[in-house]
């Protein structure tokens, strides 16, 4: 019978329902782990009957890479907006101090988003679990899209004359590496985030990134 479930296709169905399960799912496997979470729980904290998580989902591998991919969109539409905002063209960013400012702004409110959530830190901390107990690992929670968005930001920047990147996307990977991932690898308590090392990693962070990337005449 489960075997016959697992194989038919996930269905949309009403949004209301998809989005309480795989709230419901995230802070279970968050809490729990994957493995010690059974589809019956997260039926019972959904509020739904475990025929309709099986019919939207599958089954519980596919219901976890659904969240890591809910977790994803949520991730980089609040960094895209962040740096639409903060960092568009029109900004009034015109000197390499201005942005050094503008880039530890946008970046500690990211980092804080990011990193200083326990429940988005639990999920990265999951996929790595995953990762070191599979051989064939599946699912992760991207952050491409908001490394896109950096890069083509960097990219402006160097237009402008405040950076100099022959690589932009490189670029944007050293920021990342600089600031946020090492915030994030620097929290030793997945449950408890120090908000104030995180921002001071990003500060220290994008201070880095702005004396190596920084355009010697801006």
């Amino acid at each position: 019978m489960t075997a016959a479930t697992n194989t038919k296709p996930a269905r949309e169905g009403s949004a209301a329902k998809r989005a309480a399960i795989l709230g419901a799912a995230r802070d279970l496997f968050v809490r729990d782990g994957v493995d010690r979470v059974s589809m019956d729980a997260v039926s019972a904290r959904a509020n739904v009957s475990k025929a309709t998580v099986y019919d939207y989902f599958g089954d519980k591998q596919r219901l976890f890479l659904a969240v890591l991919a809910d977790a994803s969109e949520s991730l980089n539409a609040s960094a895209r907006q962040v740096l639409e905002e903060r960092l568009a063209d029109d900004a009034g960013i015109r000197n390499i101090e201005q942005l050094e400012r503008a880039l530890t702004a946008v970046t500690v409110d990211l980092g804080t988003t990011m990193v200083g959530s326990a429940d988005y830190a639990a999920l990265f901390a999951l996929v790595a679990q995953q990762r070191w107990d599979s051989s064939e690992p599946q699912g992760d929670v991207s952050t491409e899209a908001t490394e896109e968005a950096f890069a083509e930001r960097i990219a402006h920047f160097v237009d402008a004359g405040l950076l100099d990147a022959d690589d932009p996307r490189l670029a944007a990977d050293h920021f990342i590496a600089l600031t946020m991932l090492r915030a994030f690898n620097q929290q030793p308590n997945r449950g408890s985030i120090d908000l104030g090392r995180v921002r001071q990693t990003i500060v220290d962070g994008v201070h880095l990134f702005i004396r190596g990337y920084g355009a010697r005449s801006a």
